[in-house]
């Protein structure tokens, strides 16, 4: 369960910043004053760049680059505190922060192709079971950061232990800083509005699929206007939602395109590769879609509509949306305001079976560019971003008075605050860290028993240190990525014709792309693995 206390560090940051420029940069750098704002005392060394040994220069103003997945903001907020971060990381380490956008369309594509294509971005949000870090890995897109972290982000070095590294490492290198200290839930699951199913007759919580049908059938007969599920072809994440509902399999970190498509078979059989693709899973799931397509759950053209759902269920015109459970605290307190009484619920995938596995410590993360002009500088600029309260509470909240104010040490929104003008978000999902938080003062009444439900019934994900080496399989993989890439989406959504002869098309295309080869090649590094963890008990 999620438990945070904000702690000011500011001193003890100031401190460490300190002794690591010093033992850095030129004699030329200046000291420059900054003002904790948890302690209220000015603070001088945080900036401060005395005894050179030349091995970086901070006098130079550097841009820092961070990639970041999502929409950028449009209401003008972002810009507003990405002043005040800007302001605060020139006074303290001398540099500037850039935020290059990756945005929610295409976004698999997007991101995977920004970083095959050399081009010099710094910081970049990166995980592991979810934007193919390992993968990238092996495509030469990241430096490692062995020997930067120790000097230029010291107190992150030291706060995260050696088996939380271990975990980050690609052949023996850090190849991403692990978001280990910030406590989450990202299982999914489909959000639906409690008063609508309350209307509906629906008295229950929707716990399975047969469920969430019925549900989207009253929408489509008595919410003239709302398409029930106004959902985007690019989209796809149904169907590992109904692999985790229906089956115990665990998803591997081994990208394979818009869908997965090899799973390790369960907890208790977790050494064991599985595809759901080639038994009655893949088939149960190709006939729902295509019914629930005929009968109009979402739209006729859905593969080549490119609407936000999300914003369209708060504007009223859809009826859920699907995402993990961070989101949707998010959320249900965005609805509460946008639609009042809507009463917005949750249907994880695992409450058909409690089948629950906890989170990988590099489900978020921050890797550094292979091609990186200023590697040195960017590790110091994470180091702030992470360590600092003041420019932590910046980007993860905004500004203090605007988008939150603190009352007995929880945060909470100001008096006449408007969704739509004042929200902010910079999605930095790279660097959260428990100590650096305020707890959230009004929060859903729900969120502790939702959580504590979690709790009795998770398992650890078993995954963690398993790294695939794609080196022998390298053109089976491109190739049944192509193909779940071409085929999946109209598969998903219904719109591949007889959902018996679409999986069968599906399964020979796989095939012929080398898919036995491949996962026979995921089994030989199971079994390795397998021996590995035991041997290590």
């Amino acid at each position: 369960m999620v438990k945070r206390k904000g702690k000011v560090l500011s001193v003890a940051l100031a401190a460490t910043l300190a002794v690591s420029l010093s033992a850095c940069s030129s004699s030329s750098s200046t000291e420059t004053s900054a003002t904790d704002k948890g302690t209220g005392k000015t603070d001088t060394a945080v900036a401060t760049a005395g005894a050179s040994s030349g091995k970086i220069n901070t006098s130079e103003f550097q841009a820092i680059s961070y990639v970041m997945l999502g929409d950028k903001p449009k209401n003008g907020q972002f810009e507003k505190v990405m002043d005040k971060v800007n302001a605060l990381l020139k006074q303290k380490v001398n540099a500037k922060l850039e935020i290059k956008w990756v945005e929610w369309a295409d976004w698999q594509t997007k991101y995977n192709l920004l970083l095959a294509s050399g081009e010099p971005v710094d910081l970049i949000t990166g995980a592991t079971d979810w934007l193919d870090t390992w993968q990238n890995s092996q495509k030469g897109a990241f430096m490692p950061m062995d020997k930067l972290l120790p000097q230029y982000a010291p107190i992150t070095w030291k706060e995260i232990p050696p088996e939380d590294w271990a975990e980050s490492k690609y052949k023996n290198q850090i190849m991403i800083i692990p978001e280990n200290h910030y406590t989450q839930w990202v299982n999914h699951g489909f959000f639906y509005r409690g008063d609508w199913a309350k209307e509906f007759g629906i008295t229950k919580p929707i716990t399975d699929f047969q469920g969430l049908g019925a549900y989207l059938q009253a929408v489509k007969d008595k919410k003239p206007g709302v398409i029930p599920w106004d959902t985007n072809g690019t989209g796809l994440g149904i169907a590992n939602g109904y692999v985790n509902s229906v089956t115990d399999a665990i998803e591997l970190p081994i990208g394979t395109g818009m869908i997965n498509v090899i799973f390790g078979k369960s907890f208790n059989d977790k050494y064991k590769a599985y595809s759901p693709v080639f038994d009655d899973t893949f088939v149960n799931l190709a006939k729902m879609t295509k019914e629930w397509g005929d009968k109009g759950f979402w739209r006729e053209d859905v593969l080549n509509y490119k609407g936000d759902n999300r914003s369209l269920m708060e504007a009223g015109k859809s009826s859920i949306d699907q995402h993990h459970t961070q989101t949707y605290l998010g959320e249900r307190k965005k609805m509460d305001q946008l639609q009042p009484g809507s009463d917005l619920q949750l249907f994880p995938f695992s409450a058909t079976r409690n089948n629950l596995v906890s989170l990988s410590i590099t489900h978020g993360g921050t890797s550094l560019g292979a091609h990186s002009k200023h590697p040195e500088r960017a590790m110091m600029v994470y180091e702030v971003l992470r360590q600092d309260p003041e420019v932590y509470r910046l980007m993860n909240y905004g500004m203090e008075g605007v988008q939150y104010v603190v009352k007995d040490g929880k945060r909470y929104r100001p008096d006449g605050y408007d969704v739509q003008r004042d929200e902010f978000y910079s999605n930095f999902w790279g660097g959260r860290i428990d100590k650096n938080e305020i707890p959230e003062g009004d929060t859903w009444a729900g969120k502790e028993n939702l959580f504590a439900s979690y709790d009795k019934i998770k398992k650890p994900y078993p995954y963690g240190r398993f790294v695939f080496d794609k080196a022998s399989v390298n053109n089976e993989l491109t190739a049944v990525t192509q193909v779940v890439n071409q085929m999946a989406p109209a598969l998903i959504y219904g719109k591949a014709g007889d959902p018996v002869k679409a999986v069968e098309d599906f399964r020979t295309k796989l095939k012929s792309a080398g898919f036995d080869k491949l996962q026979a090649e995921v089994q030989k590094q199971l079994d390795a693995f397998k021996t590995l963890v035991e041997s290590s008990k």
